[in-house]
């Protein structure tokens, strides 16, 4: 099978990539990546030479380049996304074009090139912020909070109307919060254990106590690959790691880890409508496709701290000029730029 990859140099993405080449199936993978700030072919050293891989650069919102680079492909597993909800507050533009243009760009495409499957990749956060104690299945209402998951949940809906309207062979998976090597380090995680390395204040968003279902990337690509596979047509499928904790917990679980102190924490304003609670249900990836997590919080933050460790050169490569610019401006500057940006939702924040 030839797989057409979107957004193959970036965190999920690559990691995808380096998984399903790794199994030692018939697998070829063409990495189609816009190399936006977020995408980086470093990512993917060791696989460049490899015979079952190549690299396009285009926009998937370019449907000429796409249909060129995406032709003889058996499949499409669209991870390609302005992913980052805070820059989605503050440059929504963006992420609308590249989530809900991009995506349809791509089915059409994949309907005039007769696609086999065209797997589109999605998140937890478009079910929106979740009640204490409550869970999302595949038949929860899309309730998204923020403009990127706003977006993200459009493009479902486009992908489920063209199973239906087409009759084209595409499937959804949401999966929650991932974490794993190679992650840009403006996401949590990554942000706190960076910063925790270089003994850096560790920003957290107003009290901490967001609850997000925290899953290992090798888990979400096991589990990507299951569907891929094994997945019905038309259907969505949630992956979760079934590891809910709040995001405070989750910064001092790394400071322990890393023998680091607790003065180290730091409070700042919080993101404008953040969503309290993110949680799935996954009983649907068991029963269909014989999926479930394999990998502890504990274990896969002990992996991805010495994964950081030990790659500092990776680190200092893609913490270079616009990541820093954007770290200072909505990290050390936070108050000056949420009030000059969204000074209501600003006002209201925790």
């Amino acid at each position: 099978m030839r797989v057409f990859v979107t957004g193959g140099a970036g965190f999920i993405g690559s990691n995808f990539i380096r998984y399903v080449l790794a199994q030692g199936k018939e697998y070829q993978v063409v990495n189609y990546d816009k190399l936006t700030y977020a995408g980086n072919l470093a990512n993917l050293d060791g696989i460049s030479g490899d015979a079952r891989y190549a690299f396009v650069k285009g926009d998937i919102c370019d449907a000429g380049e796409a249909e060129t680079a995406m032709r003889g492909c058996d499949a499409v597993v669209h991870f390609a996304a302005e992913s980052h909800v805070d820059r989605s507050i503050y440059e929504p533009a963006r992420a609308i074009e590249t989530n809900i243009t991009g995506t349809f760009v791509l089915l059409q495409v994949a309907r005039k090139l007769g696609i086999g499957r065209f797997l589109h990749i999605s998140t937890d956060e478009v079910y929106g912020d979740l009640p204490a104690g409550a869970f999302a299945d595949e038949r929860s209402p899309l309730r998204p909070s923020s403009p990127y998951s706003a977006a993200k949940a459009a493009s479902d809906l486009l992908v489920s109307s063209y199973v239906r309207t087409y009759g084209l062979p595409a499937i959804i998976t949401r999966s929650s919060n991932n974490y794993g090597p190679y992650q840009f380090p403006e996401k949590f995680l990554p942000l706190m254990i960076t910063n925790a390395l270089e003994d850096k204040p560790l920003p957290i968003y107003g009290d901490g106590k967001q609850q997000r279902d925290w899953l290992h990337v090798t888990d979400n690509c096991r589990g990507i690959l299951a569907v891929l596979e094994r997945g019905r047509d038309g259907e969505a499928y949630n992956i979760g790691g079934s590891d809910i904790e709040e995001n405070l917990a989750i910064a001092h679980c790394v400071l322990r880890l890393l023998g680091k102190p607790e003065s180290l924490l730091s409070y700042v304003k919080d993101r404008p409508g953040h969503d309290r609670r993110y949680a799935l249900h996954c009983h649907k990836m068991e029963e269909q496709v014989g999926w479930k997590p394999e990998i502890s919080l504990e274990g896969g933050l002990r992996q991805t701290i010495a994964w950081y460790e030990q790659n500092r050169e990776w680190m200092a490569g893609v913490r270079g000029g616009e990541y820093r610019s954007y770290y200072e401006k909505y990290y050390v500057n936070r108050d000056t730029s949420l009030n000059a940006i969204a000074p209501e939702a600003a006002n209201s924040a925790i």
